[in-house]
């Protein structure tokens, strides 16, 4: 699988291909809440940030997923949740990880997601999953990631477990840069 990564700059030439893979991913499910015009909204102010980063995953010459999010503001935390006391330092949220069906179990979340993180500039990740989906959520542990909360954050939504990992790269890649570009 190829990984390319994409800025805030890059944003607008993805966009139309983040949402047909939301579409695709979320076709069978009736929920306003996961809906396209939602989820639009979301992503429009996810990518408007500066220190936005997505990394997609591309194979057979198709998309394969994506994996995208940024670094809180100073103190930043999940709306409708309440950060950890104990939680110091920058935090990057991992805002979207989706793989289109056709992928799904086979693997390739993982390296998205590892892509996503390596490096960035903070302390822990964060993420937010659906409680509703164990399987999803055991995952995630299995990747490092452990359970801080639980909250919902609209009234009309599901509830989520907002979860985080260490990132112990963080120290050795102080100075790091992002970069467009092919790994893999």
């Amino acid at each position: 699988m190829d990984l390319k990564r994409y800025r805030h700059a890059d944003a607008p030439d993805v966009r139309s291909l983040l949402l047909d893979i939301h579409d695709e991913v979320y076709a069978s499910n009736p929920d306003p809440f996961h809906g396209r015009e939602r989820w639009t909204y979301f992503l429009d102010r996810w990518s408007s940030r500066e220190n936005w980063r997505c990394i997609f995953g591309w194979e057979d010459g198709g998309p394969v997923g994506f994996a995208y999010g940024a670094v809180l503001k100073p103190g930043g935390w999940w709306a409708g949740s309440t950060r950890p006391s104990d939680l110091r330092g920058p935090v990057f949220a991992l805002s979207e990880l989706m793989v289109l069906p056709r992928w799904q179990g086979t693997g390739r979340a993982k390296p998205i997601h590892d892509a996503l993180l390596a490096p960035v500039e903070a302390r822990v990740a964060s993420l937010q999953v659906e409680t509703g989906h164990p399987k999803v959520v055991q995952l995630y542990e299995t990747w490092g990631y452990r359970r801080v909360d639980e909250f919902k954050p609209a009234d009309d939504s599901p509830v989520y477990a907002a979860m985080v990992k260490d990132l112990p790269q963080a120290k050795d890649f102080p100075g790091a840069k992002q970069t467009r570009g092919t790994f893999g």
